[in-house]
C-alpha cells in the first residue's frame, strides 16, 4: 500500500510541475496580447481573461506542491520535525481553497480578507522554509539528501518571485479596469508595459528554478539514501 501511494505521489509531483510550468508559459503568452495596443480592447478583454483563468492552474500548483514533495518525502524514510506533516497536510487544502476562492469571488469581502491572509501566508512560508533549510544545514539533520534540502530551499525562492511578481501588478491592473470601461489612454498603456516588462524577470526566474526543481528530484545529486518505504504518519 506504502508503494502504491509512493507511485501515485510521484504522478502527482511530475503532473503539479508540467501544470504548474505549462500553465505559467500560457500566461506569459498571453499577457502580450493584453498589453498590445494594436488590438481592440474587446480582443484584449477576451485575452486577459484567458490570462487570468490560464494563472489560476499555476498557483493552484504552488498551493499543493510543498505538500506533495513532504509526503514523498515522508514514503521514501526521510524524517521531518514533529508534527511537520500534519501541519503540511493542512496546508494544501486551506490555501488551495483560498486561491480558488479568491478567482471565482474576486472583490467579495471575504475574497479581500483571504488576499490579506494569502499576504502574509506567503511570507510566514518563507520565513519558515528558510528557517528550517537553515537549522538542517547547521545541525546537518539530512546529510544523505543534500538535494532535498536545496529543493526546499529553492521554494521559498518560488514563493518570494511571487510575491515580487505582484509588486508589479498594481498599473497593469489599472489598465484592465480602463479596457473593461472600453477604453485605455495612452498613459495607462504605458503602465501596463512597464508593469508586465517588470514582472517578467521574475517569471523567467520562476522557470528556471521549477526546472532546477525537476532536475534536482530526478538526478539526486549527492544521494546516499538508499529508497524504502514507510508510512506517512
Amino acid at each position: 500500500m506504502t508503494e502504491f501511494a509512493y507511485e501515485l505521489f510521484i504522478i502527482l509531483h511530475i503532473l503539479g510541475f508540467v501544470y504548474w510550468l505549462g500553465g505559467d508559459v500560457g500566461v506569459f503568452y498571453s499577457s502580450g496580447f493584453v498589453v498590445n495596443p494594436k488590438y481592440s480592447a474587446e480582443t484584449r478583454m477576451v485575452a486577459s481573461k484567458i490570462m487570468m483563468d490560464l494563472d489560476l492552474i499555476p498557483r493552484i500548483c504552488m498551493t499543493l506542491m510543498l505538500t506533495i514533495g513532504g509526503t514523498l518525502a515522508s514514503l521514501q524514510g526521510i524524517d521531518h520535525y514533529p508534527g511537520q506533516m500534519i501541519v503540511l497536510w493542512l496546508l494544501a487544502p486551506v490555501w488551495c481553497f483560498m486561491v480558488i476562492y479568491m478567482h471565482f469571488s474576486h472583490g467579495s469581502a471575504l475574497s479581500k480578507t483571504l488576499g490579506t491572509v494569502d499576504y502574509w501566508l506567503r511570507r510566514a512560508l518563507i520565513a519558515g522554509i528558510i528557517a528550517s533549510v537553515i537549522y538542517t544545514l547547521a545541525t546537518d539533520r539530512l546529510p544523505d539528501t543534500p538535494w532535498l534540502t536545496a529543493k526546499v530551499a529553492l521554494f521559498a525562492y518560488l514563493i518570494f518571485a511571487g510575491v515580487m511578481i505582484r509588486r508589479h501588478l498594481p498599473g497593469f491592473i489599472v489598465g484592465l479596469q480602463a479596457l473593461a470601461k472600453g477604453s485605455i489612454t495612452d498613459e495607462q498603456n504605458f503602465l501596463m508595459n512597464k508593469g508586465l516588462n517588470g514582472a517578467r524577470p521574475w517569471v523567467l526566474s520562476i522557470w528556471a528554478v521549477v526546472f532546477a526543481e525537476a532536475v534536482l528530484g530526478i538526478v539526486k545529486p549527492g544521494n546516499e539514501f538508499a529508497l524504502k518505504f514507510a508510512a506517512v504518519f
